[in-house]
């Protein structure tokens, strides 16, 4: 019988308690599918001030408690626990100073600080609850600190000797509390030298906390097999390619699955109408639904495509602009939920009112609105220039809306083109970031649409597949004793 691990997971947002995107739902989706399969789990997170500890009846368990950051610095934090599920602890790194007073998990200048001290409180955590880990996941560049923390200041510490850590990328274009890209040369992290002294802010926020996390961890994984090829290039590589390539052995990709309990359109609370593969008619209820939400004309006829989406250059807007005349002269309708930057929104916001019969907007996040889409909508956009996996075409594939995707990242891992002749795929694809391609693609699956059987059977096929977390988790626990296999291996 083999080893039942010992596993921690380390996020800087754990839906259901703080989200900003899909790293949220991966920290607590996988998890609990480790849990399931019979390992010993506990996640770790800040205490954000946006979570409520009376809504989810967290528990302070330790108060005021002493983080040595350095020699000549110490902050105090407090700890709460919670459960993401029966068996699985969640605790809260409770700090008013560098997470209570923020309604927001990113974008304070302090960001570098706030997540060393985050780092360093998470490792204490682990001794004071005398959970001795035999791998700790570190999910995206928050927490990248902590391998570089084992290797090289507690590499002598009885407690973590036998721990191995496990980084996951989520996004490499993030890497550190600000662009990487905009920190003077002179002032650029190499990663080997010591850190800078706490109090030193301007020093701290030079910390390039991904490339640590890189030189450091045991084992490197992304969340797609084609992102953990696409990183080891310069294209894609957000300058970090020449490291990572220098640990390839090290960096693997596993594509996210998405939790079936929570996405599940015959019981999704948000829903006018649940159904299922067997029931596509019911489906039709919420096309209609969302139509009227966004004020557009009540046409099951028309083909309605969908967009959930943070609203930023990487997603494909830039392409979506340059068709959208031509898109809107075709006969479609197009719905946006979502927020960003404030040029798209601007523009988007404009294109309503210029086509109020064809476009609707909703620029910001909603989860029921995102429900509503993935549910009321035929097809789903994701245009994205990269894309290291993506949830959205995992959604929409499950609630019956055919993705329309570009060939980069965990897009092409999860979405084959539909052929009509065959009748085979589960989406469309283009496979070059160019607005032309996108319109073809766009227009192919408008043009699909009208031949009624064939598009049933491209959606029932797409709601059939499973994409859910069970074969990654089983994954990601191979890579947990691999990377406690090369823990003895001096980096």
């Amino acid at each position: 019988m083999r080893k039942i691990l010992k596993i921690v997971s380390v996020s800087a947002e754990t839906a259901p308690f703080a989200k900003a995107g899909g790293q949220a739902d991966v920290a607590r989706s996988l998890p609990k599918a480790m849990r399931r399969l019979g390992h010993q789990v506990i996640a770790i997170m800040p205490l954000h001030g946006v979570i409520d500890t009376a809504q989810y009846g967290l528990k302070k368990i330790a108060d005021e408690v002493p983080i040595q950051i350095d020699d000549k610095n110490t902050r105090m934090a407090s700890f709460w626990r919670g459960e993401l599920m029966r068996g699985l602890p969640i605790f809260f790194v409770d700090n008013p100073e560098y997470f209570g007073r923020y309604k927001f998990i990113y974008g304070s200048k302090n960001d570098n600080r706030r997540f060393m001290f985050f780092s360093l409180a998470a490792l204490k955590l682990l001794t004071l609850i005398d959970f001795q880990p035999d791998v700790i996941h570190c999910h995206e560049w928050h927490t990248g600190l902590i391998p570089y923390y084992l290797k090289k200041r507690l590499h002598d510490n009885k407690f973590y000797e036998d721990t191995a850590t496990l980084f996951t990328i989520h996004n490499l274009s993030f890497q550190m509390g600000q662009d990487w890209w905009t920190v003077p040369p002179e002032k650029k992290d190499y990663g080997h030298s010591r850190l800078p002294d706490f109090s030193d802010k301007e020093a701290i926020t030079c910390i390039n906390f991904a490339k640590r996390a890189i030189l450091y961890a045991d084992v490197i994984n992304t969340v797609s097999e084609q992102y953990a090829q696409e990183i080891l290039t310069q294209e894609y590589g957000q300058d970090l390619h020449r490291i990572l390539l220098n640990r390839k052995n090290r960096v693997f990709g596993i594509i996210n699955g998405i939790d079936y309990f929570d996405f599940n359109p015959s019981t999704d609370p948000g829903l006018v109408k649940n159904y299922d593969f067997n029931s596509l008619h019911r489906k039709e209820k919420n096309k209609l639904f969302l139509q009227k939400e966004f004020g557009l004309p009540q046409n099951a006829e028309i083909p309605l495509i969908g967009m959930v989406s943070r609203i930023t250059e990487q997603k494909g807007f830039d392409l979506i602009m340059e068709i959208l005349e031509p898109l809107m002269r075709q006969d479609v309708q197009l719905v946006i939920v979502g927020g960003g930057e404030k040029k798209y929104e601007k523009y988007f916001r404009k294109s309503a009112k210029r086509f109020p019969n064809k476009i609707g907007v909703h620029l910001e996040f909603d989860v029921t609105r995102a429900s509503q889409i993935y549910a009321g909508s035929d097809m789903f956009l994701m245009p994205s220039r990269f894309e290291p996996c993506g949830l959205g075409q995992l959604i929409s594939l499950r609630y019956g809306s055919v993705p329309i995707v570009n060939a980069v990242g965990g897009l092409v891992d999860t979405i084959t083109d539909f052929n009509p002749k065959t009748r085979k795929g589960n989406g469309f694809i283009f496979k070059r970031y160019d607005s032309r391609d996108l319109l073809i693609a766009l227009t192919r699956a408008i043009v699909n649409y009208k031949y009624s059987d064939y598009w049933r059977d491209l959606v029932v096929h797409g709601m059939q597949q499973s994409y859910s977390w069970e074969i990654p988790a089983k994954k990601y626990i191979k890579l947990c004793r691999l990377a406690l296999r090369y823990a003895k291996v001096k980096v």
